[in-house]
């Protein structure tokens, strides 16, 4: 199966039955005037992310030369949002496409539209666009300002200048003040969920996201980066049955959901969302040493699994993945490894999975009220007697 725009590849007992509910946020909406030359610095040091569900780069040169005009001149521009993860950390809710105009006319540089793919990649990983990107012709041209002339014959005074060129207009241009509205959450304190509403009420992009999508920004970390490793993984594609990574990141979610339910399971609690977001929390303060280790054991239990059927986790009925069987399975063959910090040693048996996928009381936990706390903690226990610890 290749066909990554397809949701239908995978069978979850959460999907739709688990959206977070919160009565009530406190939030705090601060208004700030940061100047044009402030919000380049908060950028460049990455005090300010775009978050990867963000969409890319999109506007063309006259539309971004149109911006940096009207800073020159004065003219009111759209208001940035904010939202303040932690000190001087930031993610840009709405008006990227705005701020990265400014970045990359104060760089002198603006991006080729066939680049801003990787481009964006380069950004995500580094935080920024390092010099020597910027300064490859491959990916950027020079910014000078394409404006329309405003009479016939008379040229506009600021077509073809640029951030080097402006002279006596840079001064001005650099502290220009630009509106921000700086979101913060205070209660529910810990998980950030307010997130998710305030970037799909707020965002003018009109995206509709996965929470693993959001999520992934949110608490993006190096145990994020191994789970990206692992996902790529041969014998992990074929356990999905998926060849290609999901559009919308649901095969990190069940990597995500499988270490979640291996190292914090008997501390689950509804919603499976604000679980999965205080576990990927939670992983932002992994060292490198336990990164390591997690990926270790996932390439064990991908080899404890080399022989068995390539549809074994998957729903006989539908044909799809079945997330409450792997989530289960995982956990519980990985537990005692897990405990004594070392690999997974053996092989599942084929007839313990389908013995598991069968069973009354995994089956009844898996059908009705499947997030709350009883029926996971049936569905771990019943798969830790049948499938065991290895």
């Amino acid at each position: 199966m290749n066909n990554t725009e397809d949701s239908n590849w995978f069978d979850d007992y959460a999907e739709g039955v688990d959206d977070l509910q919160v009565e009530e946020y406190d939030i705090t909406a601060s208004p700030n005037d940061f100047n044009v030359m402030t919000l380049h610095s908060f950028v460049e040091s990455g005090a300010v992310r775009i978050p990867g569900f963000q969409r890319n780069f999109v506007w063309d040169l006259g539309r971004a030369s149109k911006l940096i005009e009207s800073l020159i001149l004065g003219l009111p521009v759209p208001q940035l949002f904010l939202y303040e993860q932690a000190r001087n950390r930031f993610l840009v809710i709405d008006g990227q496409q705005r701020l990265m105009s400014i970045y990359y006319f104060i760089k002198k540089r603006f991006p080729r539209k066939e680049k801003r793919v990787e481009l964006r990649a380069i950004f995500d990983r580094e935080g920024r666009i390092p010099d020597e990107i910027l300064h490859e012709d491959e990916y950027f041209q020079t910014f000078n300002l394409r404006l329309p002339e405003r009479l016939p014959n008379h040229e506009n005074k600021f077509k073809g200048l640029n951030y080097a060129t402006l002279g006596e207009y840079k001064a001005q241009f650099d502290l220009r003040p630009i509106r921000n509205i700086v979101v913060k959450q205070n209660a529910p304190s810990g998980d950030d969920s307010s997130m998710y509403e305030v970037f799909n009420r707020l965002n003018s992009g009109g995206i509709n996201l996965r929470p693993q999508e959001i999520r992934t920004s949110m608490y993006h970390s190096a145990f994020y980066e191994m789970l990206y490793h692992i996902n790529a993984e041969p014998g992990w594609r074929k356990i999905l049955q998926w060849s290609e990574p999901d559009l919308h990141m649901k095969d990190i979610e069940i990597l995500l959901r499988g270490f979640a339910m291996l190292i914090d399971g008997e501390h689950y609690a509804p919603s499976m969302v604000k679980f999965l977001n205080q576990f990927s929390k939670k992983c932002e303060t992994h060292d490198a040493q336990q990164n390591t280790y997690l990926r270790d054991l996932f390439f064990s239990f991908l080899g404890a699994c080399h022989d068995l059927p390539d549809d074994a986790f998957v729903n006989k009925k539908n044909k799809r993945f079945n997330i409450a069987l792997f989530e289960a399975i995982f956990s519980a063959s990985c537990e005692r490894a897990f405990g004594e910090r070392r690999p997974v040693a053996g092989e599942l048996q084929r007839e313990a999975i389908e013995a598991l996928e069968t069973d009354e009381e995994f089956l009844e936990a898996a059908l009705e009220g499947t997030t709350r706390t009883v029926n996971v903690q049936k569905r771990l226990s019943r798969a830790r007697e049948i499938v065991g610890a290895m």
